[in-house]
């Protein structure tokens, strides 16, 4: 008997680690459901992935802002593909102004995509999965949410340590049943989206991190720092060193 085809939906999926993971997981065979707001690059991205792949793709336009959407277009690619086995929160921004300085437009923006939108996605993925009685809920965090950290990335860290908190207590009303959480916690990995920023620590170049990525996400842990080293030493160090070595790495 031929085993089913699994189904990927990816949040954010038209440029950087989205695109990124796109590409991966076609690779290995699964199917996609692709989501954004630039519906041409998704489109371009699916054609792509379609004539390197025997996968199929479906995308759809969306912005995660829009509440009410995220419900739609999740119920749509279920109706779609009959059943979604793994749902990645990725869409974000990593917008930010120093805290103070006349900058809470920018940062309530980056607050509400990163948590509240996430918030949506993840109540419309639990809510389908508590349907199917399984599936595999991603949520894409960052290292920076591992201590409040300065400057433009006071925000930034905050609403991605909400999501950390927000996906551990998913798992928390979730261990008794056979849907899985995981937490991933990427360090730095350039893409266009970060293309003009100068070298980071430790930075790693799309391909390898969502190759790294993919293969974590696959083992379906609670969380998961990648690549794992350096990563994960830095993690433990970021929550014991005292705060004002920690504000002296950023």
């Amino acid at each position: 008997m031929l085993q089913k085809r699994k189904t990927v939906l990816i949040t954010g999926a038209s440029s950087g680690l989205g695109a990124g993971l796109a590409h991966e997981f076609a690779a290995r065979g699964y199917n996609l459901a692709l989501c954004a707001r630039r519906t041409e690059r998704l489109t371009d991205l699916q054609n792509r992935l379609e004539e390197s792949y025997d996968v199929r793709i479906e995308v759809r336009s969306l912005d995660v802002n829009d509440h009410d959407q995220v419900f739609e277009v999740f119920q749509d690619f279920l109706r779609t593909f009959g059943s979604l086995e793994r749902i990645i929160v990725n869409a974000g921004v990593g917008n930010g102004r120093r805290i103070g300085t006349g900058h809470f437009a920018i940062n309530r923006q980056t607050a509400e995509t990163n948590f509240i939108a996430a918030l949506a996605q993840c109540e419309a993925a639990v809510e389908i999965f508590r349907k199917q009685n399984s599936g595999h809920l991603v949520a894409m965090s960052s290292m920076s949410a591992k201590r409040g950290l300065p400057k433009h990335l006071t925000t930034y860290a905050a609403s991605k340590a909400g999501l950390a908190f927000l996906c551990e207590g998913i798992r928390a009303e979730l261990l008794s049943t056979p849907i899985k959480v995981s937490t991933i916690y990427p360090g730095y990995i350039r893409t266009e989206l970060n293309a003009g920023a100068k070298k980071l620590p430790f930075e790693i170049d799309q391909d390898i991190g969502c190759h790294a990525l993919v293969r974590a996400i696959e083992r379906e842990p609670v969380s998961a720092c990648v690549p794992a080293w350096p990563w994960k030493v830095v993690g433990v160090l970021m929550q014991v060193l005292p705060l004002r070595w920690v504000a002296r790495l950023n």
